[in-house]
C-alpha cells in the first residue's frame, strides 16, 4: 500500500514538473491556434502600443489576442520571439536593436538605420520590423521649462556659456556606453558640465523638478517630461542616434494571417513624439490603465467606425 501511495506521488510531481518546465515565459498559459501572443516590455509606452494592437485584431478580426506583459529588456523581448513565446514584438527601436541585436555600428541616419535592420532582421530571423509609428525615444537633455525660459536655452549647444557651472544627472550606463555615451557626447559638444551625477533613470525627472540637478538625461518620449513640466533641449548636431519605434512580427504569422498586416500599418506613421508623450502621462501622470488610454486615442481618431 505505502509503495503503491509513493509511486502516485511521484508520479505527480512528475507532472507537476513537466508542466513547470514546459512554460517558458510566466502569464503564458494556454492559448488556441488562432491566439496572438503579443509581447510589451517594461514601459508604460509598450503596455500602450501593445493594447491598441490587441484591440484592432480583436475588433477587425477573427483573431484573439493576449498580452505578454514586462519583458524586461531587448533582449528577452528578443529571444521570445525567436522561441515563438510570442508572435508580436509590440515595441522595437532601431537604435537599440541596431547595436545590441545585429551587432553593428551605430548609424545617425534614421532612414538608412531603419532600413538595415529591416533587412537584417528578415534574412537573420525571418522576422518583418515595420515602419515606425510616427515617434522616437532617444536619449535628450532636458531642463525645467523655468530655466529654460530665464538662460535662454534651446539646444543644447545653448549651454557652452554656462555648462561648467551646471549639475547633470544621467543614467549611471549612459556615462561608460560606447558609441553614444558620455566620452562620445564631450568630444562631439565640447562641453563638459560641473558636477556630473551617475543615477537610475527613473530618478532624473524629479531631481530636475525639484532643482536637484539643473539638466539630466531622460527619454524624449516618456510622459514624465510632460508630468514634471520638463522641456527637451534640441540636439542640434545630431549626436544621439535614432530610436524609431516599431512593431516587430514573425513572417510565419504573417503569411497565416495577412489581416494583420493591415491593421498595423494603420498605426505606421501616425504617433508623434509629442502624442506619445501625452498618452505616456495618461497613465504615468493620470493613473489610467494602458488599455484605457490606447481604446481612448482609437476612440479618439476613429479607427473603430
Amino acid at each position: 500500500m505505502y509503495k503503491k501511495i509513493r509511486n502516485t506521488i511521484l508520479m505527480a510531481l512528475l507532472v507537476c514538473s513537466l508542466m513547470i518546465t514546459g512554460c517558458s515565459l510566466p502569464g503564458l498559459g494556454s492559448s488556441s491556434e488562432t491566439t496572438v501572443k503579443i509581447g510589451a516590455q517594461s514601459m508604460t509606452e509598450s503596455e500602450i502600443l501593445a493594447n491598441m494592437i490587441a484591440q484592432l485584431l480583436e475588433r477587425n478580426t477573427e483573431l484573439d489576442t493576449k498580452i505578454i506583459k514586462n519583458l524586461g529588456s531587448n533582449f528577452v523581448q528578443q529571444k521570445a520571439m525567436e522561441t515563438g513565446d510570442i508572435d508580436i514584438a509590440a515595441t522595437r527601436y532601431t537604435g537599440t536593436d541596431l547595436t545590441s541585436v545585429l551587432g553593428q555600428e551605430i548609424e545617425k541616419d534614421p532612414v538608412k538605420a531603419m532600413k538595415i535592420v529591416q533587412r537584417e532582421f528578415k534574412e537573420q530571423y525571418g522576422f518583418e520590423f515595420f515602419d515606425s509609428y510616427g515617434f522616437d525615444n532617444t536619449y535628450a537633455f532636458t531642463i525645467s521649462n523655468e530655466l529654460a525660459e530665464e538662460k535662454g536655452y534651446q539646444r543644447i549647444s545653448d549651454l557652452e556659456k554656462d555648462a561648467d557651472n551646471l549639475r547633470l544627472g544621467v543614467d549611471s550606463a549612459w556615462l561608460k556606453r560606447k558609441g553614444d555615451g558620455y566620452k562620445g557626447f564631450v568630444d562631439t559638444y565640447g562641453l563638459k558640465f560641473g558636477e556630473t551625477y551617475p543615477m537610475q533613470i527613473g530618478l532624473v525627472y524629479d531631481a530636475v523638478k525639484n532643482g536637484q540637478m539643473d539638466i539630466v538625461l531622460a527619454y524624449s518620449s516618456d510622459g514624465r517630461i510632460k508630468v514634471n513640466d520638463l522641456k527637451l533641449l534640441e540636439d542640434d548636431k545630431q549626436y544621439f542616434p535614432p530610436y524609431d519605434c516599431s512593431p516587430v512580427v514573425t513572417e510565419e504569422l504573417l503569411e497565416r494571417y495577412p489581416e494583420i498586416e493591415e491593421e498595423l500599418n494603420k498605426l505606421i506613421g501616425e504617433i508623434t513624439t509629442e502624442t506619445m508623450q501625452e498618452l505616456n502621462y495618461e497613465v504615468d501622470g493620470n493613473l489610467k490603465e494602458p488599455s484605457v488610454v490606447a481604446s481612448e486615442f482609437l476612440k479618439a481618431h476613429k479607427y473603430f467606425e
